[in-house]
C-alpha cells in the first residue's frame, strides 16, 4: 500500500532545473544534510557532529533544525518528491511505511550491536528481518502516585498498586474520600491516547500484530480495554480532553491520584512540593513480568543520496554507547536509556527513580510496525476514545478495530 499523499508531491521533483539537481549532487557528495527535530540542536550532538568531521576529512554534516511537527512530514515530503535529505530524524513507528515505499536503505545491525541494546530494543526498528533505522531517542512509563492524596484516602501511602486490580481499587477510594481523580486517563485525539493504552495491552503479555496477523481481538487485550472502561469513572472527567502533557500538569499541580507518564516527570516533580513515589506500571491478569510500552525515535536514512553508506557510518556513530549515553542521561527530556551500562548503573543509584523505567523493558513490546501508521493510529484512537465515552463497549470496539486494521498492516 502506498503513501495517499506520493502521487500528488512526486510533482515537486519537477520544480528544480536539471542543472540545479546536478549542482545539489555535487554539493551533497561531501555533506549529510540531517533533518534535526527540535527547537536547537543539542549541545552534546554539536560536539560529536564536530569530532566525526574531524576524524573524516571532506566531509561536513549539515543539521537542519525543524520543529517537531513539521520535522517529520518535511522529512517525508522530500523524500516523496524524489529530493530526500540524505538522513532525518523519525518516529520508528514509520519505517516500515518508508521502507515499503522504497524511500530508506535498511541499516543492518550486527549481533554484537544488537546485544548491545535492551531487550526489545531492536525490535522497534525491524520489519521483515531487516532494520532500518538506528535508535537514537527511547522512553518507556511507569505509575506516579500522590502520597499525600492515598494518605487522606485512608490507604497506606508507601504501598502503590501492583496489579490493575489494586489500582482501579485505589483509583476509587481517592475519588470517593477526597473528592480528587484518582486517575489520570489520557484519551485525546492525539497519538498519546493509543500509547497510554498499548502500556496496558503490554502489561497484559497482549499484542496488536504478530508478523502480518492483526491479534488485537484476544483475551489479553480485551481485558485491558475492560480495565480502562472501569478505571474511566475515578479519573479526571473529560478524558477525551487531555493528552499526556496536560496531564502530567494537572498531576503536578496535586490535582489527581496517580498517573503512568515518563521519567521526565520525575524532575518536574522535584520542583514541586508534592510527596511523590514511581513504582513499575501495575499489571493485568495474564501479564509474565513488568512491561511497557517501548517507544524509540531513530535516525533514518534515505535513498537515492548518494551519501547512504557515510550517513549509516555517521548514524551508528552519533548513537553509539558513548554520545549515546552522554546525550539520553541529561535528564529531564524523559528519555531512557538505549543500553545497561556501569554509567547507566551509577545514574540508577543516584536517582534510585529510574528502576522502574529499566525494569519494564525486559516484557515490553515495540510500537506496532504498519504500512500506514497514521491509519492504525487513528483505528486506535477510535476504539479508545468509544470505550471511555462509553458510546461501545469493550468487546464490541475491539471487534471494530480489529477488522479495521486490516487494511493498514
Amino acid at each position: 500500500m502506498k503513501f495517499h499523499f506520493k502521487t500528488g508531491l512526486l510533482a515537486l521533483a519537477l520544480l528544480g532545473s536539471t542543472a540545479l539537481g546536478a549542482v545539489n549532487a555535487q554539493a551533497a557528495d561531501k555533506e549529510i544534510n540531517w533533518i534535526y527535530c527540535g527547537d536547537s540542536i543539542d549541545p552534546i550532538h554539536v560536539k560529536y557532529i564536530k569530532q566525526w568531521e574531524d576524524k573524516n576529512p571532506g566531509w561536513a554534516v549539515k543539521p537542519e533544525v525543524v520543529g517537531w511537527e513539521q520535522c517529520q512530514d518535511k522529512a517525508t515530503t522530500l523524500a516523496a518528491a524524489g529530493t530526500p535529505v540524505a538522513m532525518a530524524y523519525v518516529g520508528s513507528r514509520t519505517l516500515k511505511q518508508f521502507a515499503e515505499n522504497d524511500l530508506i536503505v535498511p541499516i543492518p545491525m550486527t549481533d554484537e550491536e544488537k546485544k548491545s541494546y535492551y531487550p526489545n530494543i531492536v525490535d522497534t526498528v525491524t520489519s521483515d528481518g531487516q532494520q532500518w533505522g538506528v535508535p537514537i531517542a527511547f522512553s518507556t512509563k511507569a505509575l506516579y502516585w500522590n502520597k499525600d492524596l492515598f494518605k487522606q484516602a485512608g490507604l497506606d501511602p508507601e504501598k502503590p498498586p501492583t496489579t490493575w486490580a489494586e489500582e482501579i481499587a485505589d483509583a476509587k477510594v481517592i475519588k470517593e474520600k477526597t473528592g480528587i481523580p484518582g486517575y489520570g486517563l489520557s484519551a485525546k485525539t492525539f497519538d498519546n491516547t493509543m500509547h497510554q493504552f498499548l502500556h496496558w495491552v503490554y502489561t497484559n503479555n497482549g499484542k496488536v500484530i504478530d508478523g502480518d496477523k492483526i491479534v488485537l481481538d484476544s483475551p489479553e487485550v480485551l481485558a485491558a480495554l475492560q480495565a480502562y472502561k472501569d478505571i474511566t469513572p475515578y479519573s479526571v472527567e473529560g478524558a477525551t480532553a487531555y493528552e499526556q502533557n496536560e496531564m502530567r500538569a494537572i498531576f503536578l499541580d496535586g490535582k489527581v491520584g496517580m498517573l503512568q507518564a515518563g521519567s521526565g516527570a520525575a524532575y518536574r516533580l522535584k520542583d514541586t512540593k508534592i510527596n511523590w513515589g514511581v513504582a513499575p506500571l501495575p499489571l493485568g491478569p495474564s501479564a509474565k513480568g513488568q512491561g511497557t510500552l517501548l517507544i524509540t525515535d531513530s535516525l533514518a536514512v534515505f535513498k537515492g543520496t548518494g551519501v547512504e553508506d557515510k550517513a549509516i557510518e555517521f548514524a551508528k556513530f552519533i548513537t553509539s554507547p558513548g554520545p549515546q549515553a552522554e546525550y539520553e542521561l541529561q535528564g529531564g527530556a524523559g528519555l531512557t536509556p538505549l543500553r545497561p551500562s556501569p554509567l547507566v548503573d551509577e545514574f540508577e543509584k543516584k536517582d534510585p527513580f529510574w528502576k522502574p523505567f529499566i525494569d519494564g523493558i525486559s516484557y515490553g513490546g515495540p510500537e506496532p510496525l504498519f504500512k500506514d501508521y497514521k491509519g492504525f493510529q487513528n483505528v486506535m484512537i477510535e476504539m479508545v476514545q468509544s470505550v471511555v465515552t462509553g458510546k461501545a463497549q469493550p468487546a464490541d470496539a475491539l471487534k471494530k478495530a480489529a477488522a479495521d486494521l486490516e487494511q493498514y498492516k
